[in-house]
């Protein structure tokens, strides 16, 4: 594997194909780290949000919710002082009396972008090159979709509906689905997938950001399918909600539940209040993968990925594997 590192500006002048799919701070994460390693770099993006300023924006105008499509260009702009700028401008959420309130500017711009072109993909590649991003951003459907939950807790099984509320729900998710099941993947996020030397999945929330991608025929055939080595990142505290108390064995049980038969090849896990990880290696092995395991979180900030520390781990697995060749 070749590839220069970046320059004073954090400019990569080339790399491997990468796909890092997910949504909201967990792809972010993913994507910081990613692109000081390369510029051939494609977030793919889950689109069922439907909570603030997205939830807003999809009921208003039938639009892909953009808040997390919004992250994930905010995360690929420059780093240098322009592209950090335009980073904390697409991030910058208005608070007032009316109807701007908690809508974040990126997400207006893109609703925009959408209405004028009507073309999600277009849209999402016009605000990339609008804003110099280092890389391109892809949704995982090319219409809004729901995610319901069937979810246990205190001996009792109910039906939950909405990203928005799945994610804040208690208890044991006996099941993810996704409403329309046989949504339209855009072409260019497959083709993207097939093309790519590396796919990642997580960190991020794992029933309502990594684990839908799975749930679609058209995504899990071109992930199983594609040459790329696969690596999973695990999130490094639980999250309040939907995986409240989960062990970093159990993100690994969810995502073999789902996969379907996928090949991974590597599991990156933080060392931070890391118990069992004998049994964690087993299953990474089970899922055909290697366990990595490192400090990945930031300083004071045990639940949070440190790009440089998750760059570092990833630019190993880089220089230490050739890129693999379908037959």
């Amino acid at each position: 594997m070749h590839y220069r590192d970046s320059g004073q500006d954090g400019a990569i002048a080339q790399g491997p194909r990468v796909c890092a799919l997910g949504g909201g701070h967990g792809l972010y994460a993913t994507l910081r780290a990613l692109r000081h390693l390369t510029s051939s770099l494609t977030a793919i993006v889950t689109v069922a949000d439907d909570g603030g300023s997205s939830g807003r924006i999809r009921s208003q105008l039938g639009v892909l919710p953009p808040g997390d499509l919004r992250m994930a260009l905010a995360a690929l702009c420059g780093n240098d002082t322009w592209g950090r700028l335009w980073g904390e401008v697409l991030q910058h959420r208005f608070s007032c009396a009316g109807e701007l309130d908690g809508h974040a500017l990126g997400n207006l711009l893109l609703a925009a972008l959408w209405e004028i072109e009507e073309d999600p993909v277009y849209g999402l590649e016009a605000a990339g090159k609008l804003l110099g991003c280092q890389g391109r951003v892809l949704p995982m459907s090319s219409q809004p979709l729901n995610i319901s939950a069937r979810i246990k807790r205190d001996g009792q099984v109910r039906e939950v509906s909405g990203q928005k509320n799945v994610a804040v729900s208690y208890g044991e998710v006996l099941e993810i689905a996704l409403n329309p099941a046989n949504f339209t993947v855009p072409e260019q996020t497959l083709l993207a997938i097939k093309e790519s030397d590396f796919l990642f999945m997580g960190p991020g929330s794992w029933y309502t950001s990594v684990i839908p991608h799975l749930l679609s025929t058209q995504l899990r055939e071109a992930i199983s399918s594609s040459c790329a080595q696969k690596v999973v990142v695990l999130n490094l505290v639980p999250e309040p909600g939907e995986t409240a108390g989960m062990s970093a064995a159990r993100y690994l049980q969810v995502l073999s539940q789902y996969a379907d038969g996928i090949h991974f090849d590597h599991v990156l896990c933080g060392d931070e209040g890391l118990r069992g990880e004998k049994e964690l290696a087993t299953l990474a092995s089970r899922l055909g993968a290697k366990l990595h395991v490192g400090r990945l979180h930031a300083p004071h900030q045990p639940a949070l990925h440190d790009s440089h520390l998750l760059a570092a781990q990833i630019k190993d697995i880089f220089n230490e594997l050739e890129t693999q060749t379908c037959h």
